[in-house]
């Protein structure tokens, strides 16, 4: 569970890094952002490339970049 917890903390950092929105997001966020992206990027991408607590690291990346976007999005609605 804490391996989990981590790499899915690693997937979120790296998302947030690539979007540039990481910063603000705080630990808790980007593990939310990794392990909820891990989901939905394996789902759409399926499991292929290498694998770290049994994710998928392109796809869960990848699907964490879609988490980060769409949340960041629709936060910056609510506050407009």
């Amino acid at each position: 569970m804490l391996w989990t917890i981590l790499v899915g903390a690693l997937i979120g950092l790296i998302a947030g890094a690539i979007t540039k929105k990481g910063g603000s997001m705080g630990w808790i966020a980007n593990i939310l952002a990794g392990l909820v992206g891990s989901v939905i990027g394996q789902a759409l991408l399926g499991s292929w490339g290498p694998s770290l607590a049994g994710m998928a690291l392109i796809p869960s990346i990848l699907g964490a970049v879609i988490v980060v976007l769409v949340v960041s999005y629709l936060l910056s609605r609510v506050g407009h």
